[in-house]
């Protein structure tokens, strides 16, 4: 199941770099659209240089965010650094429409020949910034049914800046995202952007679903990413490799290749 899913990788423990997209229009502090595009190209080729396996594409600077449907101006604006991200670079590219809009980025995905979603809310009910938040798995496996689509879901369980309100273990979250859910893969994060995940959380979600594709979504560096790498199967990075660690900063090509070394020492 692991390599079926995680195959388009191509290589073993993934690395996949976040392209933290500048405001959209129609959000607070947005810049042209031509700006947001040629600042998400520059980033995504920095990336691909420094040596990442994939690319995941996120509106992370249109706060607030809405918390389900985004309108059709960011999903056109989506569709079109999208689409020229997958011209570009040969890496698989995945789609995550803040705060949850699973159904745009399957559409995205799908229409732009990209590999993945990032499902933030698949099943349950959190308690966020943005309100409550329901999950939608129903709604989002059958549309991909719909659109006769390959696009890979990697679902979130007990996912940052939220509170779960289906108040169960976090082994119980994973399972039932995974089984009932029918989700591709699981993302396990720390509390915030660019937190931690909690160690004994990784290792007991890798024991309660041997078989699922464990990602983790949040606080990777250089100090951590080695005892990451024993219970996930991959790992996405955002803050790490932006200039100095800040999170609004553009990539750092050094950082990229410092942390990627030491990943590929591992395989």
């Amino acid at each position: 199941m692991i390599g079926n899913v995680l195959r388009m990788f191509k290589v073993e423990k993934p690395i996949i770099g976040m392209v933290h997209l500048k405001p959209l229009p129609g959000s607070p502090n947005s810049t042209k659209f031509n700006d947001v595009l040629d600042y998400a190209l520059r980033d995504a080729e920095t990336l691909v240089e420094g040596g990442v396996d994939g690319l995941l594409v996120e509106n992370f600077m249109d706060s607030p965010f809405y918390p389900r449907r985004v309108p059709p101006h960011v999903i056109t604006g989506m569709s079109i650094i999208i689409w020229e991200i997958k011209k570009k670079f040969n890496v698989p590219v995945g789609v995550n429409v803040l705060r949850n809009d699973v159904m745009a980025a399957i559409a995205i995905a799908s229409i732009t020949s990209a590999d993945f979603v990032r499902a933030n809310v698949h099943i349950g009910c959190v308690a966020t910034d943005q309100g409550i938040i329901e999950g939608e798995a129903y709604r989002t496996i059958r549309y991909r049914e719909f659109l006769k689509s390959n696009v890979k879901i990697f679902a979130d369980i007990a996912v940052k800046h939220g509170k779960q309100l289906y108040d169960v273990p976090i082994t119980q979250l994973a399972r039932e995202a995974y089984y009932r859910g029918r989700a591709d893969a699981l993302i396990i994060t720390g509390p915030e952007t660019g937190i931690e995940v909690n160690i004994d959380d990784l290792k007991s979600v890798r024991e309660a679903v041997p078989e699922a594709p464990i990602i983790v979504g949040s606080g990777v560096n250089l100090s951590n990413v080695v005892t990451l790498l024993k219970y996930a199967d991959g790992v996405i990075v955002g803050t790490y490799l932006k200039k100095d660690g800040v999170i609004w900063n553009p990539v750092d090509i050094e950082r990229v290749r410092t942390l990627m070394k030491i990943v590929k020492e591992l395989r």
